[in-house]
């Protein structure tokens, strides 16, 4: 029963970590091609059109600020700043986006918030990976189970930090906008994405531990049951010969009963 469970927990855990994978992967690779869903994923979509040096839509991905649908996208940046969507120019768009970071594009805020939420989010696909390749033993065994467990809570720990760190910059970076009386909006894809990816590695990290904590009780008595005593026998062992015995010292009572009895007989 218990190793039933735990393979159940541990196939449940492995597939929902490969959803978390794909999810995550769909995020990475938006803008590179203009096949669906990474078309239509990104963070943040802003009309800049009245902003010197943008194009008249842009969108923020993982690598690239993009045009219009995730076309016309600029060179692949790690951790771009978050001005290089108006490199060169920047007037016109909202105060709080601009500062000195970024070849003077982007703020101080805006700069250390995208880039570590970045660096975060590639951190929990790395570890994400690794879990999931740990995770093909988990419906084996209970180590597997909680090495894997351990892995997933690893790579939910960073995730947690980027997703948090991402969706509060872009929130944060739409307001602005809208204040600044531009139309914005986030990326239902993308976020949608992140915290469905976020959603599943939780679940994988509870069904892991489950399974890594299923049968212990039951494992323990059986080996409490086959000690060996200092004679070298089991418990079992020691069980079945005071059976035997009582069975032997039955049978010999009832001898002597019957040859007393013949005895007596003899006698009277």
């Amino acid at each position: 029963m218990a190793r039933s469970i735990r393979g159940a927990m541990g196939t449940v855990s492995l597939i929902l970590i490969a959803g978390s994978l794909v999810l995550m992967f769909f995020v990475v690779l938006s803008g590179v091609k203009r096949t669906t869903p990474l078309d239509k994923t990104y963070f943040l979509r802003a009309t800049t059109s009245g902003v010197q040096g943008a194009r008249p839509v842009s969108q923020w991905n993982y690598f690239y600020v993009c045009g219009e649908g995730n076309n016309d996208c600029g060179s692949p940046v790690p951790a771009l700043p978050f001005g290089y969507a108006w490199v060169g120019g920047g007037e016109g768009a909202p105060s709080g986006l601009l500062g000195s970071h970024g070849k003077g594009t982007t703020s101080k805020y805006y700069y250390y918030m995208w880039r570590f939420g970045w660096v975060f989010y590639l951190i929990a696909l790395i570890a994400n990976v690794m879990s999931f390749l740990t995770c093909l033993l988990a419906p084996c065994s209970r180590l597997a189970s909680g090495i894997s467990g351990f892995f997933v809570a690893n790579a939910l720990f960073w995730f947690t930090l980027a997703a948090s760190l991402m969706t509060a910059t872009f929130v944060k970076a739409r307001d602005d906008f809208r204040s600044n009386g531009q139309d914005a909006s986030i990326g239902r894809y993308a976020f949608g994405f992140t915290w469905g990816a976020w959603a599943a590695m939780f679940l994988a990290t509870v069904f892991l531990f489950l399974g890594c904590g299923a049968g212990g009780s039951s494992s323990r008595k059986e080996r409490r049951s086959t000690v060996i005593n200092g004679n070298g026998t089991t418990d079992r062992e020691v069980s079945m010969f005071r059976r035997n015995r009582s069975k032997r010292s039955a049978r010999g009572s009832f001898i002597d009963n019957e040859s007393q009895r013949r005895v007596k007989d003899e006698y009277a």
